[in-house]
């Protein structure tokens, strides 16, 4: 990997794009990339060329501030845990029950549901040798995938920069282009959440739909699949989101005076969903959440949290769940770090080291990954790392994309056996 300036943690920080309301990019330049991109131009790469369907999709999602990763997969049955969090620890009855005495966090009924399914793992303990607890240096460490040295690349732009030339392979959905998308020669595209019309998603489902007799066998049931979705759309399109069981899973929920909050990770993955049905030829899509540094009473604010992000996934993990592009989407959902194992004083946690890493989707063998890491036998307060998370990484561009990891992720990592 490439030498870079001893600030390079900063630097890389830095470099971040963001998309101002003009919709010009603004920061730093790069040799090459895709920056801003357009509906239109998704839009026409879908019409034009189409992802062939059985091909995978990979969509990251970033938690950002250090998920907790004690109070999301829940060691409910170890006395350790119970005595070094006496207030915020949950009891046997409040989680949704995994085995080897481990439970999800009560707000994650959704993906309690895809375990059992069969269609979520957790990989345990993850992180990395000789870790860090700045946000900034930790997240660039696991966006550019290199712990020993700060390098200006991350593993997705050196993926790019490894696959070809076409301006679509990666796309970011919301206003910062994360540093794992910057790659030497070439970025991943940047689509804003503002400003789509819902009709030209419209207008692409139309095309794809219509009946052609010369199609193979497989694009007359892509066809067809995108008809029943049009019938499906016009059936409960004018159905209010905020009047429907389901609408957290389609990016609002209810507040305490009867108002609609919008689920902000929801709204991205609804637009990633569209993507995927529409047949846009992105291969890597990336998504956030912030609010995750919860230093302060912790228990109610995690909660909430993972109860959004629990209805976001869900939610897109069944809308594609019978798609035949939406088949191969594997979702990757990381954080920087995990927590202190202790609780402080303030009734929530400082910064850790490792924490659990979820895989979901229909390509996912679902199950436990990786060592469940000691509660007792610490380093110096801190969880020790069972599994590389770069191993992670290697399987999922080997697998889900279909890719030679080693560019992005060097030599001498392995699968772990999560993808099918």
């Amino acid at each position: 990997m490439p030498d870079a300036p001893a600030d390079a943690g900063h630097h890389v920080t830095r470099r971040r794009f963001l998309l101002g309301g003009t919709g010009l990019l603004a920061g730093v330049g790069l040799a090459g990339g895709a920056g801003v991109i357009t509906w239109d131009e998704l839009h026409h790469a879908a019409v034009e060329r189409p992802l062939p369907v059985g091909a995978g999709t990979l969509v990251i999602v970033t938690l950002y501030g250090g998920n907790d990763g004690l109070s999301a997969v829940i060691p409910y049955a170890d006395n350790a845990y119970h005595d070094a969090r006496p207030d915020l620890a949950y009891q046997p009855s409040d989680v949704h029950q995994l085995g080897d005495g481990l439970g999800l966090n009560p707000g994650m009924t959704g993906l309690a549901g895809l375990w059992h399914d069969g269609h979520l793992a957790v990989v345990r303990g993850v992180g990395y040798p000789k870790p860090d607890h700045s946000h900034f240096r930790s997240m660039d460490i696991w966006q550019t995938a290199s712990p020993a040295e700060p390098v200006s690349t991350g593993w997705i732009g050196r993926w790019l920069d490894a696959t070809g030339t076409d301006p679509v392979r990666a796309v970011n959905i919301g206003p910062t282009l994360p540093t794992l998308a910057l790659g030497a020669k070439t970025t991943a595209a940047a689509l804003s959440l503002a400003g789509i019309p819902k009709s030209a998603l419209t207008d692409t489902a139309i095309r794809l739909s219509t009946p052609d007799p010369t199609d193979p066998p497989v694009m007359a049931i892509v066809r067809a699949s995108y008809r029943a979705a049009r019938t499906a759309d016009t059936t409960f399109g004018a159905v209010d989101p905020a009047e429907t069981a389901g609408s957290k899973a389609h990016g609002s929920d209810h507040t305490s005076n009867g108002t609609v909050a919008t689920n902000q990770l929801a709204s991205q993955l609804d637009l990633v969903s569209r993507c995927i049905k529409a047949g846009v030829p992105t291969r890597v899509y990336s998504a956030s959440l912030g609010g995750f540094d919860t230093h302060a009473d912790e228990r109610e604010t995690q909660q909430r949290l993972l109860t959004e992000v629990d209805a976001a996934l869900s939610g897109f993990v069944t809308s594609l769940a019978g798609d035949p592009h939406g088949r191969g989407t594997v979702v990757l959902v990381y954080s920087e770090f995990g927590r202190r194992v202790k609780a402080n004083a303030s009734q929530g946690t400082d910064h850790g080291t490792a924490g659990p890493v979820f895989a979901l989707g229909q390509p996912v063998r679902g199950g436990f990954y990786g060592d469940q890491p000691s509660l007792t036998d610490l380093d110096d307060g801190d969880l020790k790392a069972t599994t590389d998370f770069r191993d992670i990484y290697h399987e999922l561009l080997s697998k889900a994309v279909g890719s030679d990891p080693t560019p992005a992720v060097g030599r001498g990592r392995k699968d772990l056996g999560i993808l099918i």
